[in-house]
């Protein structure tokens, strides 16, 4: 059974793009990365929307190496005879019998602690996945009508102080060689093959920019903040809060998020531009600490750590977008505050992780 959480989120979603939502009707959609945390909400938005809403179904057909996506995903239940998965790498020249009418490349390494450990798998997932689904979005039979590619926030670095809230014209404060440049870089790159494509070959591109987004269906052993706490927080363990805790973000739930890329995948102009995420509630990691270890009926402590050597180094100092564009532009409106965010994303973790899993490490 899909947990009650994920159903209301799904639900949120698609009562959010009902308007938009009769352009997927009798079409197809690809999504290469559909088994990981954000494709799974997509695939589980659609198949509410063939059940609910849409004339006709939409055919969906995901691609996935599986490298950190997983066969098991939190709304695998609603998953129906016009969802279809094939085992693939987008990194290698695509043979998909499908024409699909929309795409959304979703495909990639977004943990700093994984595209450490895969450096070159995460170059190659962005910049060579992107490519692929391009020259396949330019040379289908059948024209297609929207490519959405995921980049990521970090493709603007460490913002300047006067450049937060960060707006999508913000060029970036990137370093080509640091220790987070296979992900930052491939993302940068990635963004200009998009362009190229839209303004050379009329590939009808969108490009979306999330912001630390999470919620149900993030793994425990992700090693992002929002499920690190959640794990150590259900084992009794402290939470680990690195450097000074000074650090900060906003936090975008899953089911504003999903909402953010649909929006901008079905009624956006093409070779648009925009930040998902929410903009207020820019916290601290401490503040964030203090927030999750108070959803616990026992004691949680929070505890100052130096970075592992298995996470990046040159992490941004403040994060936190300008939702100008995207608000006026597809009328999008982030609804989940943060503290019921955390609770609803403890709530799964609490009933949905197995027994015995491995506590997230420091």
């Amino acid at each position: 059974m899909i947990h009650p959480i994920v159903a209301e989120d799904l639900e949120r979603i698609t009562t959010a793009i009902r308007d938009e939502a009769g352009h997927l009707s009798g079409k197809t959609l690809l999504i290469s990365g559909g088994a990981g945390f954000l494709g799974s909400y997509l695939c589980g938005a659609i198949a509410v929307l063939n059940r609910n809403v849409l004339r006709s179904p939409c055919r969906v057909v995901v691609i996935d190496n599986y490298i950190t996506g997983s066969t098991h995903s939190v709304t695998g239940d609603l998953y129906d005879r016009h969802v279809r998965f094939v085992r693939g790498d987008v990194t290698q020249p695509l043979a998909i019998d499908a024409s699909p009418d929309y795409i959304i490349h979703a495909a990639g390494l977004a943990s700093p602690v994984y595209y450490r450990q895969y450096p070159l798998e995460t170059i190659e997932s962005a910049v060579g996945g992107a490519k692929n689904l391009l020259e396949f979005a330019r040379t289908s039979a059948t024209p297609v009508k929207s490519f959405l590619f995921f980049s990521s926030s970090e493709i603007y670095g460490d913002p300047d102080p006067s450049a937060i809230p960060t707006p999508e014209t913000y060029r970036g404060n990137v370093s080509s060689i640091g220790p987070r440049a296979c992900y930052d870089e491939s993302k940068r790159l990635a963004e200009t093959l998009c362009m190229v494509y839209h303004e050379r070959h009329g590939v009808p591109v969108r490009i979306v920019r999330p912001f630390n987004v999470y919620g149900p269906g993030m793994k425990a052993n992700d090693y992002r903040v929002v499920p690190t706490f959640m794990d150590r927080g259900l084992a009794g363990a402290s939470l680990p809060v690195h450097d000074k805790g000074m650090q900060t973000r906003t936090f975008c739930y899953i089911s504003d998020a999903i909402t953010g890329f649909f929006k901008v995948l079905l009624s956006a102009p093409a070779g648009g531009i925009y930040n998902v995420g929410q903009d207020t509630e820019e916290v601290s990691m401490m503040t964030l600490a203090h927030m999750v270890s108070g959803l616990f009926p026992h004691e949680v402590k929070t505890e100052l750590v130096q970075y592992p050597e298995t996470y990046p180094a040159d992490e941004p100092r403040r994060r936190c977008p300008d939702l100008t564009k995207i608000r006026r532009d597809v009328g999008y409106a982030p609804q989940i505050g943060l503290a019921d965010g955390l609770s609803r994303t403890l709530s799964w973790f609490r009933d949905a992780a197995a027994p015995g899993r491995r506590t997230a490490e420091v």
